[in-house]
C-alpha cells in the first residue's frame, strides 16, 4: 500500500513522562495529532462500535460509561469516565497486566480537531525491553488508520499483513519506533537503552530479525 509516510509521521506529536501510579513508578506515552474534521465526526469515529473496525481492530462490548469492551486479539477493559464530545478514560487489560488510557478531543480555531491519547503503564520488564514504542507504535499505526478513515470513510481498512509487508508500512513502523526512542531519550533514558528498545520494537512489529538493516 502507498501513503505519505513522512506526512503522517510529522503530523504526530510524541512525548514520554515519568510519574507515580498507585505508589509505584510509571511512565506515560503521549500522542497528539490534529485531524481535518469537526469534533462531532471524530468523536463518532472513535466511539462508534460500527466505525472503530474501519480504522482499528474489531471491537465488541458495551461502549458506555462503566461498560466493558474487547478488541479482537488484543486488550479489553472498562470505560471509567466519559464526557460527550470531550474525553473518556478506560483500563487497558492485556496479558495479565493493567494500564490506563485517556483520550481527549478538542476543537481548533481552524475547525479541525486535536486528538490526544495518554497511555500510562507501570514500569516492568516489558517496558525495559521495548520502551514507549511498545504502545506508541501501536497507537500511532491505529491513528494513521484513523486519518485514512477520516479522509476516505468509504475506503476499506488496509489489510494488516499487506501493511507490515509493504515498503511504506515497514518504513512507517521503523521510523515511528525510532522517534519513540528519541522521545524516550528526551525523557531521561540512556541513548543506548532507548535505541536498543526501539530496535526490538521494530523487530516485534515487522517480524524482522534484530540483525536486519
Amino acid at each position: 500500500m502507498n501513503f505519505d509516510v513522512d506526512g503522517h509521521l510529522t503530523a504526530m506529536e510524541r512525548s514520554v513522562s515519568s510519574l507515580m501510579r498507585d505508589g509505584r513508578p510509571a511512565r506515560t506515552v503521549i500522542l497528539s495529532r490534529i485531524y481535518s474534521t469537526p469534533v462531532e465526526n471524530l468523536w463518532d469515529a472513535v466511539t462508534n462500535i460500527e466505525r472503530i473496525p474501519h480504522w482499528s481492530m474489531p471491537i465488541s462490548g458495551d461502549l458506555r460509561l462503566g461498560g466493558r469492551y474487547q478488541l479482537e486479539g488484543n486488550a479489553g477493559g472498562t470505560i471509567t469516565t466519559c464526557q460527550q464530545l470531550s474525553d473518556f478514560t478506560l483500563t487497558w487489560e492485556f496479558g495479565g497486566d493493567v494500564s490506563w488510557v485517556e483520550v481527549g478531543l478538542s476543537p481548533t480555531k481552524a475547525g479541525e480537531t486535536r486528538l490526544t491519547i495518554i497511555h500510562t503503564a507501570l514500569l516492568s520488564e516489558h517496558w525495559d525491553m521495548y520502551g514507549p514504542g511498545a504502545v506508541g507504535v501501536g497507537w500511532e499505526t491505529a491513528l494513521l488508520g484513523l486519518a485514512l478513515h477520516i479522509a476516505r470513510p468509504d475506503m476499506s481498512k488496509p489489510d494488516e499483513v499487506e501493511f507490515v509487508t509493504s515498503q511504506d508500512g515497514r518504513a512507517f513502523i521503523s521510523e515511528s519506533s525510532k522517534r519513540w526512542g528519541e522521545a524516550s531519550i528526551s525523557a531521561g533514558t540512556s541513548p543506548e537503552a532507548a535505541e536498543a528498545a526501539a530496535k526490538r520494537t521494530t523487530a516485534f512489529y515487522t517480524g524482522e530479525s534484530l540483525d536486519s538493516d
